[in-house]
């Protein structure tokens, strides 16, 4: 007679649960504690006076364009994408730098994917020739044991 149970006899072992106790655990400590980080890190930046650029209209003076190394270090706009724009905020008619995403990045971004894929392609068709050459090569030395047994 079955039993209507639906949890295997080892998942109700001692040692599993607090296994799994103790895994879950861990897992919701890093997610909570990544949370309470997160909060400490905007509140951080709240305080900090916001661009004018979020707040007002503006109209970009400079397009967008790489920054120097010098920039990179020096200059928070840099920081983020390694591109930047001079803005000339409308209200307050102050000029300031934001960070923007350049079209030659994107494209680098785009063919750098593409080539990740079709990378990763080649290895999994390899593999899959790979393994059903190996399980072409068990079945016929499957068969011919059975045949040599006979």
């Amino acid at each position: 007679m079955e039993s209507d149970c639906r949890i295997p006899v080892a998942c109700c072992r001692p040692r599993v649960l607090l296994l799994h106790a103790l895994f879950w655990g861990l897992v919701s400590l890093r997610v909570f504690g990544a949370a309470l980080l997160s909060e400490e890190k905007t509140t951080a930046v709240k305080s900090l006076a916001a661009p004018c650029w979020l707040l007002e209209d503006f109209v970009i003076t400079t397009a967008c364009a790489r920054c120097n190394a010098f920039q990179t270090k020096s200059w928070l706009a840099c920081v983020q994408t390694g591109y930047v724009e001079r803005v000339n905020c409308t209200k307050s008619n102050r000029d300031e730098y934001k960070s923007c995403r350049s079209a030659l990045m994107e494209e680098h971004l785009f063919w750098k994917f593409e080539a990740s894929v079709l990378s990763l392609t080649v290895l999994f068709a390899i593999l899959v020739v790979v393994r059903q050459r190996w399980l072409d090569r068990q079945a016929s030395e499957k068969v011919r044991r059975q045949i040599e047994s006979i």
